[in-house]
């Protein structure tokens, strides 16, 4: 088995240098929907990487994405595709024509609230999914703004988080849109009730509803909650999981607040990746290599972090996006049929803004004790100034190589003769990190849309190696289970079952 291999090849490559490897690499760059991504300093030799492949191909990896892509069972938890990449399909696609409606009505809802001009300011209301991928959006393309139309975000059940984003609005120019796949989220349905108060308290209920956009799978509840008063509301897809819903409607409100061709663009970018995965073959598939990558990493080399590090003001947002895209995604022991996952799974992700991160954290890369795979990412957000995009290169190329290469005490005592001993040696560099280096040449919608379909992908597939379910979510299902059992232990008509939270109640009361 491939397996056995592996783990046999794995014991051998720590005892190689990453520089030697790199310069040795044959196989280094795979691309893609306009990205490319140069592998070269990660502990491969064309022996693992045949040995990978061969693994991909004894898993089926290309059924893998046939399967998705032919809209077939792949959530076996829910009985469910996964149809989120349906959402971004060319109009004149005739596949999954009704999970692409929804985009489409979406897109005509924003055209229409940007033509009416009737609000100057939209509130997003929504959590998790429903929240990061909106954010990271209207983060990325702050420049791309609507005028005159002010977009506020609320995630947070603690009040001040509704309050700040209600501030110094005029509810009778504001617009509330609620989002919530299952319109049962505890924390998005007490910011939306607040918000509505807020609009009742000033326009009266009917006036109020005109105010109000709900975005949802389920209807019947959103009715029952509205009691009888008339909204506006749009279809979320069943098979689409919060995570991977920046497609869906629940973008409505960066529709709106950055113009419906910038996200057109968007789409078009994910559709361009999603045609690259669906037909390249693995060796030279993005998204699989990353996998493979992943796995590697992470099952066999025993890394159990991984830092994203995006040269990119556009890009600032993304280690947060990509924290519930993997690890919510990818975050399990055990799979579908019950059985405990082979070998160790998704690590932990992190990272930020280079080259702001290397005034803080990257000190830790470079010379800390525990050893970080890091993913660079280089796609500057404007071109208007040249010497800015050859600074950003620099800073990027320049932590890769000495990530990697490191510094020797013979390196600093020839740079520096002068040097004591005990400051030479703290100025030495172990090197041994290794790196990936994603680019691209300017981070535009479409370019943005490609990234994130390709980690889309990158991660399903790894769950696939990892042969757990990346579809669902039981972790987080049982945290808002147990918010909700004590909720009467906190106002005191009940005891909590646990000694610990009893007594953390007592100190808290």
């Amino acid at each position: 088995m491939t397996i056995e291999t592996l783990q046999s090849l794995a014991k051998d490559i720590r005892t190689h240098a990453l520089q030697d490897l790199a310069a040795a690499s044959t196989d280094p760059v795979v691309q893609g929907a306009g990205w490319k991504t140069d592998s070269s300093r990660q502990y491969l030799t064309p022996e693992i990487n045949s040995a990978l492949l061969a693994h991909a191909s004894e898993v089926d990896l290309k059924g893998a994405i046939d399967r998705l892509f032919n809209a077939e069972i792949v959530n076996p938890s829910e009985n469910r595709p996964a149809l989120h990449w349906a959402l971004r399909l060319p109009p004149q696609s005739d596949l999954t024509q009704s999970e692409h409606v929804t985009t489409v009505k979406a897109l005509a809802k924003a055209e229409s609230l940007i033509q009416s001009g009737a609000f100057s300011a939209i509130v997003h209301i929504g959590i998790g999914g429903s929240d990061f991928g909106p954010r990271l959006y209207a983060d990325a393309f702050a420049d791309h703004q609507v005028e005159g139309l002010d977009l506020r975000f609320c995630a947070n059940v603690d009040p001040l988080d509704l309050d700040l984003a209600l501030r110094g609005l005029s509810p009778s120019e504001t617009l509330i849109i609620g989002i919530s796949k299952s319109f049962g989220t505890e924390e998005t349905l007490y910011n939306l009730g607040r918000a509505r108060t807020w609009l009742e308290s000033a326009l009266g209920s009917e006036k109020a509803a005109e105010h109000l956009l709900l975005v949802t799978a389920n209807l019947d509840r959103a009715t029952v909650w509205l009691n009888g008063v008339s909204a506006t509301t749009l279809d979320m897809h069943i098979s689409v999981g919060g995570r991977y819903s920046i497609w869906s409607a629940a973008s409505v409100a960066v529709m709106t607040g950055f113009g419906v061709d910038t996200f057109k663009a968007f789409l078009a970018g994910a559709a361009e990746m999603d045609l690259h995965v669906k037909s390249a073959p693995i060796a030279e598939n993005l998204a699989a290599r990353l996998a493979l990558l992943d796995y590697w990493n992470t099952s066999f080399l025993g890394f159990g972090s991984r830092a994203v590090l995006a040269y990119s003001r556009r890009l600032r947002m993304l280690p947060t996006y990509l924290q519930q895209l993997e690890m919510e995604s990818n975050g399990k022991s055990v799979g579908p049929e019950g059985a405990d996952a082979p070998l160790a799974t998704a690590p932990l992700l992190w990272g930020g803004e280079g080259s702001v991160g290397q005034h803080s954290y990257h000190q830790w890369l470079h010379q800390g004790t525990h050893v970080v795979p890091a993913e660079f990412i280089l796609s500057p957000g404007s071109h208007s100034d040249a010497e800015g995009v050859e600074a950003l290169t620099a800073h990027a190329l320049a932590q890769a190589e000495v990530m990697a290469n490191g510094r020797s005490l013979d390196e600093v005592k020839a740079e520096e003769p002068d040097l004591p001993d005990h400051i030479a040696r703290q100025k030495v560099h172990p090197g041994g990190r290794p790196s990936t280096f994603l680019s691209t040449h300017e981070l535009t919608p479409e370019r943005l849309g490609a990234l994130i379909a390709l980690y889309e992908h990158r991660t399903y597939l790894a769950g696939v190696l990892w042969e757990i379910n990346s579809f669902d979510q039981w972790g987080v299902e049982r945290g808002k289970t147990m918010a909700t059992r004590l909720k009467p232990a906190l106002s005191g008509k009940e005891k909590a079952d646990d000694p610990t939270t009893r007594r953390i109640i007592g100190q808290i009361r």
